[in-house]
């Protein structure tokens, strides 16, 4: 595995965030928020908008000083303040090489670490098996699944709900530090 960093996006990466986010195989499984083709357009107002954040919310995934995809932490609001959401995307020539692992292990120490929260959660399609299996390797655990709750290039996909828990974290921080 290649050790990938984690640094606030800037506009000299797009050229790399429009030539891997424009992928299919990467749209079909993010929300209709995420368009797709990935427009240069798009690409200015996403970095202009995840700029606005002070924490940081939104990283671009690195190799080599290159955006090879992002991972945000989105902390909620109202009755929910006490959890973050997780979201990501890698390129695909980077995929199946533990990037998105390592990426989501270091995300989330920066949740637990920076915000107020005591759950950081995710919401896989069912159909992403992939993104299911990463989670499970970083100790998220399986809260719920609502069958055929999204509709997505006309299709009705299950919605799951993984989530790691500040006290899950904790143990398992000191677990791996001794």
């Amino acid at each position: 595995m290649e050790k990938c960093e984690l640094r606030p996006w800037n506009l000299s990466d797009l050229d790399s965030l429009v030539q891997y986010a424009n992928n299919w195989n990467i749209a079909k499984n993010l929300t209709d928020k995420f368009p797709f083709p990935y427009t240069e357009d798009d690409g200015k107002r996403f970095i202009e908008n995840v700029s606005k954040h002070d924490p940081v919310h939104v990283f671009a995934i690195t190799i080599d000083g290159e955006a090879i995809g992002a991972i945000g932490i989105h902390p909620q609001d109202d009755i929910h303040r006490k959890n973050a959401e997780l979201g990501y995307w890698l390129a695909e020539p980077f995929w199946g090489q533990g990037i998105i692992s390592h990426a989501i292990k270091k995300v989330v120490d920066y949740a637990f670490t920076t915000f107020e929260i005591e759950r950081v959660f995710a919401r896989p399609f069912g159909t992403n098996t992939a993104s299911q299996k990463v989670l499970e390797k970083n100790n998220f655990v399986l809260e719920g699944k609502f069958e055929k709750a999204l509709f997505k290039n006309g299709a009705y996909l299950d919605e799951l709900i993984y989530a790691i828990r500040r006290e899950s974290w904790e143990s398992y921080k000191t677990t791996k530090n001794d």
